[in-house]
This record gives structure tokens, sequence and C-alpha cells, in this order.
């Protein structure tokens, strides 16, 4: 494994819980239930799915693992964008939305895969 590959397996890990971390600091409401489960399921599916893909059976495989990683990484700046507009004075929700450009950043590695 590559140390650019380890980079982004420790990003989108650390994406995803520090995710988790501060979700349990939001409000026990129906509002933010709905947006604690979609944001949670997201942000730890775009780690999971890298993980997965460095299992991939082929390149075709491969980058089809990549697209789910960041269709899930858009879904988790959707969620991200929705706490933005419910708790503007959240600092949290900037570092949150920095971590995750860096994991859509995927997008260029990819592109020099090919």
């Amino acid at each position: 494994m590559n140390s650019k590959t380890e980079e982004l397996l420790n990003r989108t890990f650390d994406f995803g819980v520090d995710c988790l971390l501060f979700l349990e600091t939001l409000p026990k409401s129906k509002m933010f239930s709905v947006i604690t489960f979609q944001l949670a399921k997201a942000s730890t599916s775009v780690g999971a799915n890298y993980e997965e893909a460095q299992s991939a059976e082929s390149g075709k495989d491969f980058i089809h693992k990549i697209g789910v990683v960041l269709k899930e990484a858009r879904e988790s700046n959707y969620w991200l964008r929705v706490l933005n507009a419910i708790l503007p004075d959240s600092k949290k929700i900037e570092k949150f939305k920095n971590m995750l450009m860096k994991v859509l950043n995927l997008k260029r590695y990819l592109h020099r895969l090919n």
C-alpha cells in the first residue's frame, strides 16, 4: 500500500469518526434524528467504501467503488450544508466541510490512476 492510499484511508476513517462524535452533541429531536441518521450513514460509508476499494477485483471494480465513495461524500456534504443552515454559528461544521473537500480530492487521485 502506498503512502497516498494510506493517507486517504486515514482521512476517510477520521472523517466518519469525527462526524459521529459531532453528531452525538446535537440536540435530541425528530428533526436532528433524521439528519443524524443520514449523515452518520453517509460519512462512515465514505471510509468503509474506500477501505473496500482496496480489495477490488479489477480496475473497473476499483473505479466503481471509488464512485460510491464520491457519491457518499457528496451526500455527506448535503447533510453538512443542512446542518450549517440550521446551526449557522457552529464552527465544527466548517471543519467537516474542509475535511470533506480533502476526501473529494479522491477524484483527482482517481484520474491519475487511469
